[in-house]
């Protein structure tokens, strides 16, 4: 099955690298924008769909302007937005520089207004568990 299952810890079957770091209920599912990889892909980067540890890559979602709170569908699932992600040495692969690509002080600082904010990943708890499948619709339901 192409499909998942995501659960209020995650897309089931999907293991966190590093547990202690990742996963858990406020960090059950990475989101990361397509425009995104596809952008970094553009200048030089060899990233592609799911080499950044996201487990749903979005499409047509500005998620610079997702905010904390924020919460969207994606296939049956209910997710809320609850955290950026900030980037950890499992990019270091994709060189030295992408971090600063897609990640900086005022994103840690959990700045929105940042030109980087959402570029490294958004992390979401599930507030309903539920079905997705590949092409699923992901979509907003309510800003905070």
């Amino acid at each position: 099955m192409p499909g998942g299952f995501i659960s209020t810890l995650g897309l089931e079957g999907d293991g966190h690298a590093h547990p202690t770091i990742h996963g858990g209920p406020r960090k059950a599912i990475l989101l990361i924008a397509s425009e995104i990889v596809d952008g970094l892909a553009a200048r030089g980067y060899p990233v592609f769909y799911g080499a950044m540890g996201e487990n749903l890559t979005t499409r047509g979602i500005d998620i610079r302007a997702l905010r904390i709170g924020n919460r969207l569908r994606a296939g049956a699932a209910i997710l809320e937005i609850t955290q950026p992600r900030g980037p950890c040495t499992a990019l270091d692969v994709y060189g030295p520089s992408i971090k600063d690509e897609i990640y900086d002080l005022r994103v840690r600082q959990l700045d929105p207004t940042s030109d980087r904010w959402g570029m490294s990943g958004l992390y979401a708890s599930v507030i309903e568990p539920g079905e997705v499948q590949p092409d699923d619709a992901i979509g907003m339901l309510r800003m905070p």
